[in-house]
């Protein structure tokens, strides 16, 4: 009785799984789309620039110094600062055991020198310059959608729903202004405390790892979409709707990136992200958000 009773329940999971399954890999289906940065390159010449200006500092300068401490630096420190006893000529130095220990601080003391002079200032550089630069790549990716006749026609019926709504619900004059900053400042809010919940629940053991992964995804497609939705106008209420309607995309969409925390280290991994992140506002501006809520678990709402 009670598995005539449980099944029905059953076969809805499985539909809503499968349905979530097939989203997950459309949306990192299109997170791999990179012909479509290509194409919008191509119309925007200042799109093209800050692309390229992108690549030069978090590609080149910050990973290419990385790489240069690894493979250069750190040789040559062990080179001239042996950790061993066979690679010194002279062994009466290494009879003395202190020798190996102040070889091996003087080591490490070189080394943080360079992550406090030039690392750590030119990580906290390359966010601030990044973050200006990836203002104008969408605002750039955005006006290149208008270059194609098509694509204006496709964006105007995707965002002209949205829109006239936020438009009909939005208060004229100062109270339409302060309305638009209380929803920057909860959005801000909203996200800061997501990212505090990101960190935190990587510290559960056994799913901590899964969990933290699934976040970051999230985190990751919200705030490359998010640029989008600025431009369109659509209003935090909107977003956050949609983004719960389609859950499943956006953890496929934002996969790709989010895996560079998992094989590298922390500097590393911002670096690799650095670069992947404009990538990922320049291709969602060719995607079709006409769908609607192509998927909706009812009691799900991760966002309140």
């Amino acid at each position: 009785m009670e598995t005539s009773t449980n099944l029905p329940l059953i076969n809805l999971l499985k539909t809503k799984s499968k349905q979530a399954l097939v989203l997950y890999l459309e949306g990192l289906r299109e997170a791999c789309c990179l012909h479509r940065v290509v194409i919008l390159c191509r119309r925007s010449t200042k799109l093209l620039i800050r692309t390229g200006q992108c690549f030069l500092l978090n590609g080149f300068i910050f990973l290419g110094s990385m790489f240069v401490l690894k493979s250069a630096v750190i040789p040559f420190l062990l080179w001239i600062l042996p950790d061993q006893c066979s690679q010194i000529r002279s062994q009466e130095l290494c009879l003395d055991s202190g020798i190996l220990k102040f070889y091996s601080f003087l080591r490490l003391a070189l080394i943080q020198l360079l992550y406090i002079f030039w690392f750590y200032p030119l990580y906290v550089f390359s966010i601030v310059l990044s973050t200006l630069w990836y203002n104008d790549i969408a605002k750039y990716g955005f006006a290149a959608m208008g270059r194609s006749g098509q694509s204006s026609k496709e964006l105007s019926r995707q965002d002209e729903t949205l829109q006239n709504t936020e438009q009909k619900g939005r208060l004229p004059g100062l109270g339409g202004v302060m309305i638009v900053i209380g929803e920057q400042v909860y959005s801000m809010l909203l996200l800061s405390f997501f990212f505090v919940e990101v960190n935190a629940i990587g510290f559960l053991p056994y799913i901590g790892k899964g969990f933290n992964f699934l976040l970051l995804s999230w985190m990751y497609a919200y705030y490359c979409f998010e640029y989008k939705w600025n431009f369109s106008e659509v209003g935090l209420d909107k977003r956050l709707d949609f983004f719960e309607s389609n859950w499943a995309f956006f953890a496929g969409f934002g996969s790709p990136c989010v895996l560079a925390y998992f094989f590298f280290s922390p500097l590393v991994a911002y670096g690799v992200m650095a670069i992947l992140y404009p990538l990922g506002r320049k291709k969602l501006f060719l995607q079709k958000e006409d769908h609607g809520k192509v998927l909706d678990l009812g009691d799900f709402r991760y966002f309140m």
